[in-house]
């Protein structure tokens, strides 16, 4: 197995020193032209490349790699709150690795200790587990971390959120409003923090409104569609039917809308779903809306601020929400 060429095969090449070989391939100044072209042709020839980060660590600055361990790389949501992240890091030099828990907090826990092996200057987290106070002992020798989405339990750290009670307590609103009192409400995984306090805004909601006995219509489980499907099919085929469905992330609306096409009467039932999702627009599907691509923009521009100055107060960012109303939410019970 060929093994890509180290530092003293490149000076040994050129016939200089390792330490002028060194600041020749870390962009120093001060070294003759002739000596600087002769490093950079071995190198070329040999195929050399720089490590970047031992560079930066070597001479006392810092790792241009910023961590990101997101829940579920294959949802749109994810995809956007990464992209906003890059595209943020870009403007500061600095680049992107991402990694996906799959909403796994032993995974999550694996990943955190293999960026950090990899020595990121930060870390941007969309927790999955319940307790993330072991990274105190990193951020207090030197590491940056930002969680987003969800907060992070057993830490203080920056943190950027959506407006998830406010976002559940319209969707819930527009619903009623619309003459619906049998609304199910179908969520993600119970541990996590979005769906309980979805959940919570949910129930709280319907009490005021003077539905008692609104928790029979509430289920958890639809981290993907098909679960969504199946809970939805499922309470569908109660005596008592939901007229209205308030579908809490966007795989559980596209699971909804699945078991809502081929069920008998399934468009007539109504629809919220939190999250916009693609092609939402074109189906005519009411949504609680947001801007995933900003929120991940406020956690790199925390991050970034952190890393510059680590004893400024810790923020808390907490984006709006808006119902958008398409059609699927504005249908009355019958």
């Amino acid at each position: 197995m060929n093994r890509r060429p180290t530092l003293a095969v490149v000076a040994e090449a050129a016939g200089v020193s390792l330490k002028t070989a060194s600041r020749v391939l870390n962009r120093e100044p001060n070294v003759a032209d002739a000596t600087r072209e002769r490093v950079l042709d071995a190198a070329t020839s040999l195929g050399f490349r720089r490590n970047a980060v031992a560079a930066d660590l070597a001479r006392g600055g810092f790792s241009r790699l910023v961590g990101f361990i997101t829940g579920d790389l294959a949802n749109e949501f994810y995809s956007a709150l990464a992209s906003g992240i890059e595209r943020e890091l870009r403007e500061h030099g600095l680049q992107l690795l991402t990694a996906s828990s799959d909403e796994d907090p032993e995974r999550e826990g694996s990943l955190t200790g293999e960026l950090l092996e990899r020595r990121v200057g930060a870390l941007i987290v969309t927790p999955a587990g319940a307790d993330h106070s072991a990274l105190r002992g990193e951020i207090a020798a030197g590491l940056t971390v930002v969680v987003v989405d969800r907060p992070a339990a057993g830490m203080d750290v920056d943190t950027v959120v959506i407006d998830n009670r406010g976002g559940t307590r319209a969707a819930a609103r527009h619903l009623l409003e619309h003459g619906h009192r049998r609304i199910a409400f179908v969520g993600d995984a119970p541990h996590l923090w979005t769906y309980q306090e979805r959940s919570a805004e949910f129930l709280a909601t319907m009490r005021d409104a003077g539905v008692p006995d609104a928790e029979r219509w509430l289920r958890s489980g639809a981290h993907d569609a098909a679960a969504a499907r199946d809970l939805v099919v499922d309470l569908l085929a109660a005596p008592e039917p939901p007229t209205a469905v308030l579908a809490a992330n966007n795989r559980a609306t596209v699971g909804t809308l699945q078991a809502l096409r081929d069920a008998p009467g399934g468009d007539q039932v109504a629809v919220v779903g939190f999250d916009d999702f693609e092609l939402a627009d074109l189906l005519g599907i009411t949504v609680v809306a947001y801007d995933a691509v900003e929120m991940g923009r406020r956690a790199a521009e925390l991050a970034v601020a952190r890393s510059a100055d680590p004893d400024r107060p810790v923020e808390l960012v907490v984006l709006p929400t808006r119902v958008v109303p398409r059609g699927s939410g504005e249908r009355r019970p019958r």
